[in-house]
């Protein structure tokens, strides 16, 4: 018997990984029925409860599109080169395979899931890749955009808990594309964070700060991903909106975006990021005192962001998690006891 753990300098050897057959007996995959019934036999050894779950559904999907679907060998090789591209288009600077997550509306699903909402809470957006870790410290009423970004725009509001009580001291990063739909690290001169800020509320739980009002911009589209979207007849814009992170000890960390009404693409978000109690009104306030009060520099008009946020406990969104994956386990059970 050949032995597959030895090495050749002129072979990329394969190693066996020293687990042995199934103590099962298993038919010979002469059929559909029967290569998806012994798939999900070997899966069911998987020690980890949660991980069989997965795996099992997994399959069981899988298997099922590919049958419902009647998949051709062509369709199915280029499914592979497609996912091949996807991969070969990642980047440290750019991830295409979230943006193919984000487009298919898994991101959007995955975060929902984890972030239920329980008693009030803001609902969650999804966290866009743009997010980075130099943003600088603002302080209250402080700017997180550079002049002559985009039209002046001011966010004040709360942090509360789900019984309307203030946290003191939540840090809230907050960032956002400029007046040209481009976030900071899209320039290939960025020379320091822009658009995006980091903030702490007040004892009250107030914060505020000045922003401009956020474009409509384009995902990537020169990818593998956007060619799936032009296939799907899809447009590949984003709303308007200003994301925000707010983490606070012994509360649930919570991503979420501000849309302003108005978006044309409010609906059909490229990345189904907006939510109904996410879509904010912009007030209009023409008064040059209270623009250069609030401290714009040019003084003249701004737009008034007004929105509290609402965070649960981690218990909170533990125990409503836990329940939701107990549901959905005991569904699966009795579908499969059936």
């Amino acid at each position: 018997m050949a032995d597959f753990n030895q090495t050749r300098d002129n072979v990329q050897a394969a190693v066996s990984n020293g687990i042995p057959p199934p103590s099962f007996p298993l038919p010979l995959p002469d059929s559909p029925e029967i290569i998806t019934a012994n798939l999900l036999l070997l899966v069911g050894q998987t020690p980890n409860p949660r991980l069989k779950f997965i795996y099992q559904l997994l399959v069981k999907h899988l298997h099922d599109f590919v049958k419902e679907t009647s998949l051709s060998t062509e369709e199915w090789m280029a499914a592979i080169e497609f996912l091949t591209r996807v991969g070969q288009k990642c980047t440290p600077l750019r991830q295409e395979m979230i943006l193919l997550s984000d487009v298919l509306g898994v991101s959007a699903l995955v975060d929902s899931l984890n972030n239920p909402v329980v008693g009030g809470g803001t609902e969650n957006s999804v966290l866009g890749p743009f997010l980075t870790d130099d943003a600088e410290d603002i302080e209250f009423g402080g700017s997180i955009a550079s002049e002559d970004k985009g039209e002046y725009m001011y966010v004040e509001g709360r942090v509360l808990t789900t019984e309307g009580e203030p946290i003191a001291g939540a840090v809230i990063d907050t960032w956002e594309a400029d007046q040209n739909g481009f976030y900071d690290t899209q320039y290939s001169d960025r020379a320091h964070p822009d658009c995006r800020g980091r903030l702490h509320t007040a004892t009250d739980g107030s914060f505020g700060f000045r922003a401009i009002v956020p474009p409509a911009y384009p995902i990537p589209g020169d990818g593998p991903v956007g060619e799936l979207m032009i296939s799907q007849g899809r447009h590949n814009m984003r709303p308007n909106h200003l994301h925000m992170l707010v983490e606070a000890p012994g509360y649930h960390k919570l991503i979420t975006s501000l849309y302003p009404e108005g978006c044309k693409y409010l609906t059909s978000d490229a990345v189904f990021g907006v939510k109904k109690s996410l879509v904010v009104k912009l007030e209009q306030v023409d008064d040059d005192a209270r623009a250069r009060e609030r401290g714009f520099p040019k003084g003249g008009s701004f737009k008034l962001l007004k929105h509290d946020i609402v965070v649960l406990t981690e218990e909170q969104s533990r125990l409503r998690r836990q329940q939701l994956i107990s549901e959905s386990e005991e569904t699966y059970s009795q579908v499969k006891d059936n």
